[in-house]
């Protein structure tokens, strides 16, 4: 990773740190309501000042170690497609909490398995945690999906704890060791 730029280079994805020049290719991908309804904290109609402002604290929380955001960078077009996250970053306890959204055009190509471990090389081998977690609706089939691919762990189920769009939604909590993480991709990597 190049720490100035915070960028992250994948096979046919980059991920990077987020700029004022992706509020468009942000809006775009967040217009569709099938898509923000899995998200926790997506706002809905999705507007250019959410994303200015969304971009803004990112920057911000980026610069302060608080937070690492980037937007997933589809190599072939140079387009954000989507945006991935390490939030509530806990040194002390060394864990944070991944989260994740992708365009919905660009659903079941596997780009954002291929951004949770590009990220999950971060958090492991820079940032040197310990653990990391996802929080997700229960009904979120494709992002179990992705979490199971990638080697997470169910942990939990939290019962009708979110409150969105008029319903009450279950909540399951996923989550990866270092340990874990290091026996899985060192079996990997091994011929």
């Amino acid at each position: 990773m190049n720490r100035q730029k915070f960028v992250i280079e994948g096979e046919r994805i980059i991920l990077r740190k987020l700029k004022l020049s992706d509020v468009q290719d942000i809006c775009e991908n967040l217009q569709n309501k099938e898509m923000v309804k899995w998200t926790l904290n997506i706002p809905w109609p999705y507007k250019k000042q959410d994303a200015i402002k969304w971009i803004r604290k990112s920057q911000y929380r980026l610069k302060n170690k608080e937070e690492y955001t980037f937007g997933i960078i589809l190599k072939t077009t140079t387009k954000l497609i989507g945006s991935i996250s390490l939030m509530h970053v806990d040194y002390k306890n060394k864990n944070a909490e991944i989260g994740y959204w992708l365009g919905k055009k660009y659903w079941g190509q596997g780009f954002m398995t291929e951004s949770v471990k590009l990220i999950l090389k971060f958090a492991f081998g820079k940032l040197k945690l310990h653990r990391v977690y996802a929080n997700l609706f229960e009904e979120n089939i494709a992002s179990k999906k992705v979490l199971k691919k990638c080697g997470f762990r169910l942990e939990g189920r939290i019962r009708e704890c979110r409150f969105r769009y008029g319903k009450w939604h279950n909540e399951l909590k996923y989550g990866m060791l270092r340990s874990e993480y290091e026996k899985l991709y060192e079996k990997r990597a091994t011929p």
